[in-house]
């Protein structure tokens, strides 16, 4: 099984968090349909892989999204939602699902979020539910969520961009290729941190 449960620092333990990567998505259209519908079965947080960087990356909006939720400040319809908008550096809300979010018959890596608040049911049968479910509906080819597996299929001239990091000096100059991409993450979460204040 590939779907992972994360624990968080500073998160309430009654806040589960249930992350896994699909590959090679070939229904991306019927996803996002079922987001759009409100469909309560498909209450996830759908991510486009191309728009991510690391774990950190994604971790750090999964961990913002449960703070706005438990301060009773969500901007969006859910904490699913606000994963995808908590990834932003702006506050269009339309822009970032357009950016994050997942695209019709483009999306082909997807990273899938499930955060389960105050569940009765045992933690194993809930996991149990979310794996069957994500395995019956997305139609992919699920891995592991590492750093590795996001790099493959991260786009870095989109992320450049949508955290308008193209023609920044220190970037610039920059040679070694590795360290400019852990720079550029640095700034990323900097730039997501800043939007929430």
């Amino acid at each position: 099984m590939a779907l992972e449960r994360l624990t968080l620092e500073h998160v309430p333990s009654t806040h589960r968090v249930y992350i896994t990567l699909f590959r090679d998505v070939s229904n991306s259209s019927f996803l996002q349909s079922q987001l759009i519908s409100r469909n309560p079965e498909f209450e996830y947080a759908f991510i486009d892989v191309s728009s991510i960087i690391s774990r950190t990356h994604l971790l750090a909006a999964v961990y913002n999204a449960i703070n706005t939720q438990i301060d009773g400040t969500l901007k969006t319809p859910n904490v699913h939602s606000e994963v995808v908008i908590s990834l932003s550096p702006s506050n269009n809300i339309a822009e970032t699902y357009r950016r994050w979010g997942i695209t019709p018959d483009k999306t082909k890596d997807l990273i899938v979020v499930k955060i389960v608040v105050s569940a009765d049911e045992e933690e194993a049968e809930t996991e149990r539910k979310v794996w069957e479910h994500l395995t019956q509906h997305v139609q992919g080819t699920p891995v592991p969520l590492t750093d590795g597996e996001i790099s493959k299929a991260t786009d870095w001239p989109k992320v450049r961009k949508y955290y308008k990091l193209n023609g920044v000096p220190g970037l610039e100059r920059l040679k070694d290729e590795d360290l400019k991409k852990k720079q550029m993450e640095k700034l990323v979460l900097m730039g997501m941190a800043l939007r929430g204040m």
